[in-house]
């Protein structure tokens, strides 16, 4: 079988790909290896999966490659592709001695044996590559976290609830009990399940398909006051709307909120007197964080601060129903919640907070409980210790929801044993956002994260009742660089660079080489959010199935770009090269001058101001035409999660995230409503509220054209 993933994977001349298990992690006992020792086949004419198949009468082993997992298939358009771990990293060990790891390296094998010969023109062939170099790029640039044994989709208290009569040596990173939000390649891995779940076949593969999470896991162990402690940070990012910053904003029409992140951190040791450190006492305190819970969005138009659109319409049901979905699936996953809000009480911040607090109270639901900390406001001119307020505030609720303490002593595993063992359940949870929900709700985060620390510190008798934690400056130096590295890990996949604020987790003060690194990145993040993220959008959705490649010469290349557009995008370069021209003319030493000008005057000013007129039109150009430069998705999804058509209402835009089956309709109607913008956009009007329906209708007509 390939009981959890130490294997061989051979190719077998050019027929079959060939799985043999090295070892078994998953299992205790050698004996067990042996009677129960599987191989899985690949036969790369059908695709056809098989286990214990019989070998190939004198096939020749063209290459042998070591794999720690199979992530799953994708079919492209030149056929199937397996996706194997090829290289991993061990983070560290938590409960029952599971070892967490991050996949490091990656390798994409053809099933077909020759895509060449499969009928594809040479517009496939490139635009094959370019898929290809997309599930590479997402592969690469994000963090990929797995184990063999350990849950890893699950809280602590979900699994104690899903394992209360399995006994501990049994329990392991099964596909059938995941929490599927995080299951980031659900997708790739349908073709596995799929066949485990077919009667016809009655073969069970769930030992091949490895549940992996995407976002971050830190596991440390330390000392505190004389105790061996093991503390760990696990984010789990949720596949549902996964995007990218501009891309990927507010919920959908499910109810599913981007850049939704669920972290949970962990504290565990042993008996004060126990000799062996097995982790038996394990402390889980459980955060949540996502984008505003509304339909809402910001267009990239090359300005620093792109245009912001709400959708406040609540008297339309579908609008409030969105929200309420949202609601209801976190209520059932952690119980009443408690929503902290820290965007700016003014500004441009200022309708889309305003909106999350009509939502609420629209809502009248008694399980949730808003607050807003206007951050930047109370936080301003360095005075970070101010965060304290919020705490202050939030105490209340962070004694009553309290946090999931589990025992894992005992060597019979009853029901009533189990329930003995949950000392403690945690009964609600902090569901924390900004804009981003990167910086500022990270500094919350691991705030509240240390607030909570001591408590659990306190319980298990490792602090005495008046010890903080605080004083133990050896581990607050690795609570500071965890919870950093987990702002970083988080805001690289969504933002394109790390976190912002992070000098405050680290050190625990800010300062002003934390600002200049602030702006730094803030360069980068525009420059990033401009004009790369569509590339890495559409990496997502390729991987997650949100767009899913259809093999027809029939259809456009959903990459190729109309002409007109190139020339568009050259205007950029012209601005650059007038400018520096201009430069140039201007500090050009005096002999220089002459040489090209000699005593003309006119002539000098003519050429200086002929090139900073061009840089000025291309300015002017760039700004009123941004989104015609922004670098926008190109695999359209059939239900796209980003804001891909706006309906003028009366002045008001909304948003329409599905398309309609008559795409020819669907331009019309664009170009219509856009035209009827032109005018207005002509007078510059500068309100941040409404979107600029011209430039996002004209993007939108070239991707219409295609059928996904």
């Amino acid at each position: 079988m390939f009981y959890f993933f130490f294997v061989m994977c051979r190719c077998i001349t050019n027929e079959t790909y060939h799985f043999t298990p090295l070892i078994e992690p998953a299992k205790r006992e050698a004996s067990t290896i042996i009677d129960h020792l599987q191989t899985l086949t690949i036969y790369r004419n059908s695709g056809e999966l098989q286990l214990n198949a019989p070998p190939i009468q004198n096939a020749k082993i063209e290459k042998e490659l070591v794999i720690y997992g199979i992530l799953g298939f994708i079919r492209l358009q030149a056929g199937e592709y397996m996706i194997v771990i090829t290289n991993c990293h061990r983070i560290g060990t938590l409960m029952h001695g599971a070892d967490i790891l991050r996949a490091t390296a990656f390798q994409i094998l053809p099933l077909s044996r020759n895509p060449v010969n499969y009928g594809l023109t040479g517009q496939q062939l490139d635009d094959e590559q370019k898929y290809i170099h997309l599930v590479e790029s997402h592969l690469q640039q994000n963090g990929f976290y797995f184990s063999y044994k350990y849950p890893i989709t699950l809280s602590l208290q979900k699994q104690v609830d899903k394992f209360a009569n399995i006994d501990d040596h049994e329990i392991y990173n099964s596909w059938r009990h995941t929490d599927t939000r995080f299951y980031w390649n659900r997708y790739l891995s349908e073709k596995l399940i799929a066949a485990t779940v077919n009667s016809k076949t009655q073969q069970d593969f769930s030992s091949f398909i490895l549940p992996v999470i995407q976002g971050f896991v830190s596991i440390v162990p330390t000392v505190i006051n004389s105790r061996a402690v093991t503390f760990a940070l696990i984010s789990r990012r949720s596949q549902e709307r996964a995007g990218t910053r501009y891309f990927s904003r507010g919920l959908d029409d499910d109810g599913f909120a981007s850049n939704f992140v669920e972290t949970e951190q962990l504290l565990l040791c042993d008996p004060s007197k126990s000799l062996i450190q097995n982790n038996s006492i394990c402390a889980s305190f459980l955060q949540t964080r996502g984008s505003i819970p509304a339909i809402w969005g910001q267009v990239p138009n090359t300005h620093y601060t792109p245009k912001l659109w709400v959708n406040s319409n609540l008297d339309n049901e579908k609008v409030l129903n969105a929200s309420r979905l949202h609601f209801n699936q976190q209520i059932k996953h952690y119980g009443p919640q408690v929503l902290v809000n820290l965007v700016n009480s003014k500004g441009y911040e200022y309708p889309v907070g305003n909106l999350y607090a009509t939502i609420v109270q629209r809502l009248s639901d008694p399980n949730l409980k808003y607050i807003h900390f206007d951050f930047h406001r109370e936080c301003c001119k360095m005075r970070w210790n101010r965060v304290q307020l919020l705490v202050d505030q939030l105490e209340p609720d962070l004694r009553q929801q309290g946090y999931c303490l589990y025992y894992a002593e005992g060597s019979n595993n009853t029901v009533s044993e189990s329930a003995d063992k949950l000392k403690k359940r945690q009964t609600s949870v902090i569901r924390t956002n900004c804009m981003d929900c990167l910086d500022r709700t990270n500094v919350v985060q691991s705030t509240l994260g240390r607030w909570v620390l001591n408590r659990q510190l306190r319980e298990i008798g490792i602090l005495q009742s008046t010890e903080v934690i605080e004083n133990d400056e050896q581990f607050m130096q690795i609570f500071k660089i965890v919870w950093a590295d987990n702002a970083d890990a988080l805001s690289i996949p969504y933002s394109g660079t790390g976190a912002l604020k992070t000098d405050f987790t680290r050190t625990g003060k800010r300062t002003r080489l934390g600002l200049v690194h602030d702006f730094n990145n803030s360069a980068i993040r525009y420059v990033k959010n401009n004009y790369m993220d569509g590339s890495r959008q559409d990496g997502i959705d390729l991987i997650l199935g949100k767009y899913k490649v259809t093999a027809s010469s029939q259809l456009a290349s959903p990459f190729k770009s109309n002409g007109s557009t190139w020339i568009i995008r050259l205007v950029p370069l012209y601005c650059l090269i007038s400018l520096s021209f201009f430069f140039i003319l201007l500090f050009l030493p005096n002999h220089i001058t002459f040489y090209f000008f000699g005593e003309s005057t006119l002539a000098y000013i003519t050429v200086l101001s002929f090139s900073f007129a061009v840089f000025l039109t291309c300015w002017l150009f760039i700004q009123q035409n941004g989104t015609e430069f922004v670098d926008w998705p190109k695999l359209l999804p059939e239900e796209c999660n980003y804001n891909r058509k706006m309906v003028v209402n009366n002045g008001e835009s909304l948003l329409n995230n599905h398309y309609h089956s008559n795409h020819n309709n669907i331009v019309e109607t664009v170009q219509n409503k856009a035209s009827d913008f032109v005018h207005k956009w002509t007078t510059r009007r500068n309100s941040t509220a409404i979107l600029n329906q011209a430039e996002q209708g004209y993007e939108l007509m070239p991707p219409l054209k295609k059928t996904t």
